[in-house]
């Protein structure tokens, strides 16, 4: 006996690929409906080898259906997520909308999936931003080990973080800076993309930092632990999909880096490619399409006491989103509603 799944926003880059996972995993579904906004009416979406036709989230009845994928931002999460949840479907959203909620569980399944059981408060549960989502993959095992005090971060984002459009004018600058006549100004993002990088993700908040770098550091402390100490700096970059992050952490207790790339080698979820050599270590474009998060060139921070820096790519569209969504529905269903 398997689930009868909703999948909200489809048509988009995170819902199509959530359908497109939930087949891959082979995920016991009995019935699933594909919903898109009325302007998406009736466009056909794939899952496996079936083909399905999106029907309307604004009259869509989920009474009876066990759970819902919500991918349609955080303005439309606010009107049909409470809707979901009142019917008894429980909403697993993809938004920022509810993941600070203290009532609504943050949910990354290899760091902190006992956290599930508190979707009953609201029928809610959040998955968090995809920078977070790789990274707290990284820190965990890590933690576990050393106890972390304290991580630097940077990233490298690509587009695809900020939807279709993102990606559409990355194509379209880089296509325009061989052809002169052709001007593609920045319009989802501040400055040019193509050929550029750019040191600005979400709004500005009064502190000086971006209101994505924020979240590293509250959904880190939500997921993982409230003591460590965070700070972040968050960068656009001109790749199409796969977020990178370089990582320094600082320990409470030495940790060699040898045993530290025994310890990720051995952790759910991570593939470990470290080799000191030319092209020893994996870039975004290698992991696009791959389950994994990847970590590379592992090594000790000789300028503190206990600290490692390393390498960190996923693909956002996966782990950071759709795959991260769909492992938290198959935590839901082993744990909780435990039909498949």
């Amino acid at each position: 006996m398997g689930y009868k799944v909703v999948v909200a926003g489809a048509t988009g880059n995170v819902g199509r690929e959530m359908l497109n996972i939930l087949a891959e995993r082979e995920f016991p579904v009995d019935e699933i409906a594909a919903l898109a906004s009325r302007r998406s009416l009736g466009t056909e979406v794939s899952f496996g080898d079936r083909t399905l036709k999106t029907q309307d989230l604004d009259t869509f009845d989920f009474t009876g259906w066990d759970m819902a994928l919500f991918a349609i931002g955080s303005d439309a999460t606010k009107t049909y997520a409470p809707k979901a949840a009142k019917a008894g479907c429980v909403v697993i959203d993809n938004s920022s909308l509810y993941r600070y909620d203290p009532d609504v569980p943050l949910i990354v399944p290899e760091v902190n999936a006992d956290a599930v059981m508190g979707y009953s408060k609201k029928n809610i549960i959040a998955n968090p931003n995809c920078s977070t989502a790789q990274m707290v993959v990284a820190l965990k095992p890590l933690h576990d080990r050393a106890r972390i005090k304290r991580v630097v971060v940077s990233t490298y984002q690509s587009v695809s973080g900020a939807g279709k459009e993102g990606m559409d004018e990355l194509w379209d600058q880089t296509k325009a800076v061989y052809n002169p006549t052709d001007d593609k100004p920045a319009k989802k993002f501040t400055k040019q993309i193509a050929f550029n990088v750019i040191p600005h993700i979400d709004v500005f908040l009064e502190d000086g930092q971006t209101k994505e770098e924020w979240k590293m550091v509250a959904e880190t402390k939500k997921i993982l632990d409230p003591k460590i100490k965070l700070t972040a700096t968050c960068v656009r970059v001109p790749v199409f999909v796969g977020h990178s992050e370089a990582i320094n952490i600082e320990f409470e207790d030495h940790l060699d880096e040898a045993e530290a790339r025994d310890i990720l080698r051995e952790s759910p979820g991570i593939m470990v490619i470290d080799k000191r050599e030319n092209g020893g270590y994996v870039t975004p474009i290698e992991c696009v399409g791959d389950y994994a998060t990847f970590i590379s060139r592992i090594r000790q921070d000789p300028t503190i006491d206990n600290g490692i820096n390393l390498w960190c790519v996923s693909d956002n569209l996966r782990k950071g989103a759709a795959l991260n969504a769909v492992q938290i529905a198959e935590v839901l269903g082993q744990r909780v509603l435990k039909k498949g």
